[in-house]
């Protein structure tokens, strides 16, 4: 994916249109800066083996604050056309105000889209792919090394009454002990999105493609982890008039994480055992609660840092840390086969 700043005044002008990129109404809808990286993409990586001015340009749907295009050059070697792998890339523009433009409701999921069995599906078999990634460095857990890192940051930031109210003395103990209980149980390492909420979720509707976008939290971590915030994800709408409140009796039921989690297993082509589907299941119900110290934490740090956004930070993360308290017993008193 090619993620382009919106372009700077003296921009160098990018390559006029050819016939093939005015066949394409998005075209004039990707900002000349982007043009002429994409040309230059194009001649990189293929060189004389495709006209890097023939790009058609479409819009994807499901971009929650930015534009999303796939880009695609025909031409090139047997099998490879406008549709190949090798010739096609996606281009996400940051920038304020896109709402003016166009409708974004006809651009993003909406919550209501999580819970729909089709979409559901076709996310379990996407985040099924995504964590089978081969990805190259190493393949270590982040997450607690990185709920340590932030609870020190948030320490730093915050007043002697902040870290009381939030209870922080508590917060290195319970990530300790989520710790130990978690990390000798037998269980699936991947590579994770991290922040799978809805705006981060595109489906091409003429394919139903899903793909998934935003990799700023993306490491290796426990897969059930990776499905455990996307389940919490389902309390959020951030496009509501006050998107930092979360309903977590939205949360997904017994059923309907039975059903994505034998999606998700099954996708590779697999025959799970109901023993292996309680098993995920037990472990998404403790990654919860991780999932919960990792966003509190991320609301009070970003409140702290944040100050020109209108988003109420750390109200945001007093709910995600008031939900952590209210499920803790309970959850961890939970079985995992």
């Amino acid at each position: 994916m090619v993620d382009v700043d919106p372009p700077p005044r003296e921009a160098a002008a990018a390559p006029p249109a050819t016939p093939a990129m005015k066949r394409s109404a998005s075209f004039d809808r990707v900002p000349e800066e982007a043009r002429r990286i994409l040309h230059r993409l194009a001649g990189e990586l293929w060189g004389g083996d495709v006209d890097p001015a023939a790009l058609a340009v479409s819009q994807l749907k499901g971009a929650m604050t930015n534009e999303v295009f796939r880009i695609t050059w025909p031409g090139g070697g047997e099998g490879v056309g406008e549709e190949g792998d090798h010739r096609k890339v996606l281009v996400r523009i940051y920038g304020q105000g896109v709402e003016v433009f166009f409708d974004r409701a006809d651009e993003t999921l909406s919550p209501a889209d999580l819970r729909d069995p089709e979409i559901s599906s076709l996310i379990a078999k996407k985040l099924r792919e995504f964590h089978d990634l081969d990805m190259p460095g190493p393949k270590n857990v982040s997450l607690w090394q990185r709920l340590r890192r932030w609870l020190e940051e948030a320490r730093g930031r915050c007043s002697a009454e902040e870290a009381r109210q939030f209870s922080l003395e508590k917060l290195g103990d319970e990530t300790a002990m989520l710790d130990i209980a978690l990390s000798g149980v037998d269980q699936r390492v991947g590579f994770c999105h991290n922040d799978l909420q809805y705006g981060n979720i595109m489906i091409y509707e003429e394919t139903r493609q899903v793909t998934l976008i935003d990799y700023e939290y993306a490491s290796f971590n426990p897969v059930a982890f990776d499905i455990a915030n996307h389940f919490c994800e389902m309390s959020a709408d951030y496009h509501s008039a006050t998107p930092h409140v979360l309903d977590f009796t939205k949360y997904p039921g017994t059923d309907e994480q039975r059903r994505f989690v034998q999606t998700y297993l099954s996708s590779s082509g697999e025959n799970p055992s109901d023993a292996e589907v309680v098993h995920l299941l037990g472990l998404i119900a403790k990654y919860s609660l991780a999932s919960h110290i990792f966003w509190g934490l991320w609301g009070i740090i970003s409140g702290h840092v944040n100050k020109n956004i209108d988003f109420e930070y750390k109200e945001y993360a007093r709910q995600r840390f008031d939900q952590y308290w209210k499920t803790k017993d309970q959850t961890l008193g939970s079985k995992s086969n």
